[in-house]
């Protein structure tokens, strides 16, 4: 590991001797995806199947009624509310998450990680625990929306994000830079296959409140982790207040302080880029497990697990094609590939119409993620070592704006376009990932300008 440089520009190194594990952020991000991603699904089945018992409708259940394509107006009422409700929660953590991520993360680059890093796993653990309460008191599904609400006003997973990929950056090499956050990327990979697998069986055979209750465990455990276990990875934390526009502004200056030029118009579009990536990703995620549980596949939570954990193994996948394909190919033309079958996995969502076609698309999205800790590696070389928990903030902002935007155009795009193509919205998703497989090629281009270079190898 490599230490941040003294005031001389010198490199210094970190201590050798450590009681705490210092920066080694994956199990945080691992427990706390894992929790997230048991939660999901689930949220989504008991919006759905509360909705059904609310209107009197149980049609999918019926395999007879499942095989009929007529347009059933009850299901595609259960559909709408549900969909709707997924936007709502999306929205309330967006409006309150693009003002606490940003401060929070530029707030870490003063008083250190692991203050973020506990506040965001406190929101996480307060959302659950609400959950639990709309699960087991059959409390209004408007509670769900205030969980997120509250669990955004303390940072969120994109808080989280925030933290673990400023830590990371903060303790590795510009050569190792992109491996190291695509292995961060893995851990969030492999916890959602797990969580996924255990989540869909879990349901079907114990009902909906036991996979919280885990899920809530796990969150203690992991903020207890945070907080006592964690090694800061900011050199020398200095106290500084939070409710300061001072770290609104610095997130601000990435983007318009005088540099050289080519470099803050390679920070904005490699941001648009990764905006547009998370945005197909968020909004394919929002949608398909509705798709699953509607006719005409009408999965059933075994087979809905199965493929939830099959939409978290390119994670893993991703991270292995990564490590093969750098050893022949440049960063931006592995972040191509990725793409290319990302926009093939969407194509053929949009027409799956039985479940081995659906499996089909899962796996030709084996390497889709490979395109965002490529950005985020590049977008990391672009600014200074001071800058990391800022421009972190602002990728969580973009993150955060991208949910808002995939709730936006899928979760109203759906119930509109049930009626002429039910896939329309992952048809869509594929057409928008031709707009960063274009600025990465543009981009790279530029990349060999010497300016550039000069600049983005400077410390």
């Amino acid at each position: 590991m490599e230490g941040r440089a003294n005031s001389r520009g010198e490199p210094r190194a970190w201590p050798a001797g450590s009681v705490l594990c210092r920066g080694c952020v994956e199990p945080i991000i691992f427990l706390a995806n894992f929790a997230l991603v048991l939660q999901g699904p689930i949220t989504t089945q008991y919006l759905w199947h509360r909705f059904s018992a609310d209107l009197g409708y149980n049609g999918t259940r019926d395999r007879g009624s499942c095989s009929n394509h007529s347009v059933d107006p009850t299901a595609q009422e259960v559909e709408t509310l549900t969909s709707h409700w997924t936007l709502y929660m999306n929205m309330g953590g967006f409006l309150v998450g693009l003002f606490s991520s940003t401060l929070l993360g530029a707030w870490s680059d003063c008083v250190g990680r692991r203050p973020l890093l506990v506040l965001a796993s406190l929101g996480l653990l307060l959302q659950t625990v609400l959950s639990i309460f709309v699960v087991q008191l059959q409390l209004h599904v408007g509670y769900f929306v205030l969980g997120r609400i509250l669990c955004a006003l303390l940072g969120d997973f994109s808080g989280l994000l925030a933290a673990g990929f400023a830590s990371v950056a903060d303790v590795s090499s510009s050569r190792t830079r992109t491996i190291r956050m695509a292995l961060l990327e893995a851990c969030i990979g492999v916890a959602g296959m797990l969580a996924s697998l255990i989540g869909g069986n879990w349901l079907q055979e114990q009902g909906y409140a036991n996979p919280f209750w885990l899920a809530l465990a796990l969150l203690i455990a992991m903020t207890l982790y945070a907080a006592f276990c964690f090694g800061e990875t900011v050199k020398e934390p200095t106290p500084a207040r939070l409710f300061t526009l001072r770290h609104h502004r610095s997130i601000v200056q990435l983007y318009v302080t005088q540099a050289p030029e080519k470099s803050r118009k390679h920070l904005a579009l490699y941001s648009l880029a990764i905006f547009v990536v998370i945005t197909v990703h968020l909004g394919a995620q929002d949608i398909l497990t509705l798709y699953e549980l509607s006719t005409p596949l009408c999965w059933d939570s075994r087979l809905i697990g199965y493929g939830s954990a099959a939409q978290q193994l390119p994670y893993l996948t991703s991270l292995l094609g990564l490590r093969l394909l750098q050893y022949c190919l440049a960063d931006a033309w592995v972040a191509e590939i990725g793409l290319a079958f990302n926009i093939m996995g969407m194509v053929v969502f949009a027409f799956a119409t039985i479940t081995p076609l659906m499996f089909t698309g899962y796996g030709l999205l084996f390497l889709s993620l490979v395109v965002t800790p490529v950005i985020r590696a590049k977008l990391s070389r672009l600014v200074r070592k001071s800058e990391q928990g800022a421009l972190f903030s602002a990728v969580a902002c973009v993150n955060g704006l991208a949910m808002l935007t995939a709730s936006g155009i899928f979760n109203s795009l759906y119930p509109a376009t049930l009626n002429f193509m039910k896939g329309f919205p992952f048809l869509l998703g594929a057409g928008l990932l031709f707009i960063p497989a274009v600025l990465i090629g543009i981009l790279e281009r530029a990349n060999h300008c010497p300016e550039f270079q000069q600049f983005s190898q400077s410390p």
